[in-house]
């Protein structure tokens, strides 16, 4: 076939016909990455070339080897993810210099379509053995030099990129496999053509024939950034432990190569308030076609519900590759552990079945924490909450705004030391920073917060503001000066005392709930979408509920705020009449 701008790629219609005909079911995200092949397809400006999609398969097929050593015959998941990389191209018109002339000329570059490509797909799938042959592929078939990164939360999920190429080098069951590991790499004074051209070194995988490299890197943004790497593989991006932002760290460098390439591979993520989450957000305004960014290509496997779970015939929206690289019947024991088993449930809904622990763990789901439009209360009555810190917590004063459509707006001010914000790791303080440009948080110096210089501060917002505050709700908790003084400079009246424990926060935090869901809670602050990420509750044994955080700094101060004036505002509704 050669190029095309006509054609439906083969193994993307080879998929198509198969979701067609129900023989392969397919969740939300994948239908919507379709829908975005089908326009590259009627795009006239793209090309489809089949000779780069099958060179790719058959290098793979006869040169690389499972780490077992084993033969690898490619899944067909595999080729439906690196058609996508290198069956699609477009034209550019280049200036380019031609020395025989001695002036620069309008030449036609043929680019590669793809330079991003994102895989959230189940536990099991194999998705590092599809890095490991993108990588070798690069490193072995580019003629060019190349630099090529892959970093991994830790250094032995790294290494199952490497492995599979170890071991084909170690087997070399293929032609070109077999001349480049011709020789001996102790041969230095001979014939470079009795030299072993590819090999495994304490650098990564060399080709000396090209002088390319396949290196490890720490998942950190200070080891990432500025390294000029063209191909680069990102495993489990949806880490836990991934609390940075490794693809743009990587991106800012491989960005200055024209044709660079990042695959960036995980199950989907346990922990809330990562960088993932950000990216997250971003796939799925590309694939709703909310902002239009033809370079990126997603496939996003997952149940469309957790009722799906029960579906055996469900399960291969999470795992296209269910049956071959992993079992039903491990999947079957996994929902049967889930069952018997609260503590592995919610890690078995994300890594087997895409379903992210947002919303069974956490109080808040993903979408209830997504702020609202920008929007001012001046001169509006509202409910003040407080929740007080002097230590490395938030010292957090929230307002909530009755509204006349049964919303909510929402308004916080929160407060830390110097010697906090000092303390932070480099991915928090960047956070941190965005709380302190929208005007959410402030520092104040020193060691611990000085709460008459909080109370001042705080004062003098509400005169700015002009908010009219009815009452006062808090946690009393360390409160008894400052609440001293606002009773002294105020009124007593409309102040209420908020106690912590699963008793008194139960129901109002059951009724605040409701409300986030319905989104009528109208916040626009960073640091509120945060807070509430952060929020997990614990019950005891009469099924009462208590705010809760499972780290330290998953900081949820604001949030137990609002409760705070929530529960102040129910005791004083007729102050608002």
């Amino acid at each position: 076939m050669a190029l095309s701008n006509t054609a439906t790629p083969k193994y993307y219609g080879l998929f198509r016909d198969a979701v067609m005909s129900g023989r392969i079911p397919i969740c939300k995200e994948v239908e919507l990455e379709m829908y975005r092949i089908d326009a590259l397809i009627d795009n006239p400006d793209y090309w489809y070339d089949n000779r780069a999609v099958e060179g790719f398969i058959h290098f793979c097929e006869n040169e690389m080897t499972l780490t077992d050593g084993e033969d690898l015959h490619l899944l067909d998941s595999f080729k439906l993810w690196a058609e996508e990389i290198f069956g699609w191209y477009y034209y550019k018109e280049r200036s380019v210099y031609d020395p025989e002339l001695g002036r620069y000329v309008q030449k036609t570059i043929k680019k590669r379509l793809i330079n991003k490509q994102y895989l959230i797909v189940a536990r099991g799938a194999a998705k590092s053995m599809y890095a490991a042959c993108i990588q070798s592929y690069f490193l072995n078939i580019d003629t060019s030099t190349t630099h090529q990164i892959t970093t991994a939360p830790t250094m032995k999920q790294s290494e199952e990129v490497l492995s599979p190429i170890r071991t084909a080098i170690t087997r070399a069951r293929g032609p070109l496999f077999d001349f480049l590991t011709e020789g001996s790499l102790q041969n230095t004074t001979g014939s470079k053509a009795n030299r072993q051209k590819l090999a495994s070194t304490k650098k990564g995988i060399e080709n000396f024939l090209t002088g390319s490299l396949l290196e490890i890197r720490p998942m950190s943004i200070d080891k990432l950034q500025g390294l000029n790497s063209r191909i680069n593989t990102v495993d489990e991006w949806l880490s836990g432990d991934v609390r940075e932002d490794v693809i743009g760290a990587l991106e800012q460098g491989a960005s200055k190569n024209d044709d660079y390439l990042i695959v960036a591979i995980s199950s989907e993520g346990t922990v809330r308030n990562g960088s993932g989450d950000t990216v997250k957000m971003e796939l799925a305004k590309i694939l709703k076609n909310e902002y239009r960014n033809d370079h990126v290509s997603i496939w996003w496997y997952k149940l469309d519900s957790i009722d799906e779970v029960g579906q055996p015939d469900k399960w291969l929206k999470a795992n296209p590759n269910l049956g071959f690289t992993v079992t039903y019947e491990t999947y079957q024991l996994d929902v049967e552990r889930a069952e018997q088993n609260p503590a592995v449930r919610n890690d078995i809904l994300a890594k087997r079945f895409g379903i992210p622990l947002e919303g069974y763990t956490y109080y808040f789901t993903y979408e209830e924490t997504l702020t609202h439009r920008r929007r001012n209360f001046w001169q509006m009555p509202c409910a003040l909450g407080a929740d007080l810190s002097q230590g490395d917590d938030f010292c957090s004063f929230t307002f909530l705004f009755p509204l006349s459509d049964d919303t909510f707006g929402v308004k916080t001010r929160n407060y830390i030391s110097s010697r906090t914000l000092k303390k932070l790791p480099g991915a928090m303080r960047t956070k941190y920073e965005d709380f302190l440009k929208e005007g959410s948080l402030i520092v104040l110096e020193g060691t611990v917060l000085d709460m008459d210089q909080v109370y001042e501060d705080l004062d003098q917002y509400i005169i700015d503001s002009e908010y009219d505050v009815r009452c006062f709700g808090y946690d009393p908790y360390g409160a008894k000066e400052f609440v001293a003084r606002y009773e002294l400079e105020n009124s007593p009246y409309g102040i209420v005392k908020v106690p912590q424990g699963s008793k008194t926060e139960s129901i109002p935090l059951g009724e605040l709930k409701k409300f986030s869901e319905d989104r009528r809670l109208l916040f626009d602050e960073k640091i509120m979408s945060f807070a509430m990420g952060n929020c997990i509750t614990m019950e005891d044994s009469n099924g009462n509920r208590k705010l809760y955080k499972r780290k330290r700094e998953h900081k949820i101060d604001c949030v137990a705020a609002m409760m705070d004036a929530y529960v102040a505002w129910k005791a004083n509704k007729d102050s608002f009449d």
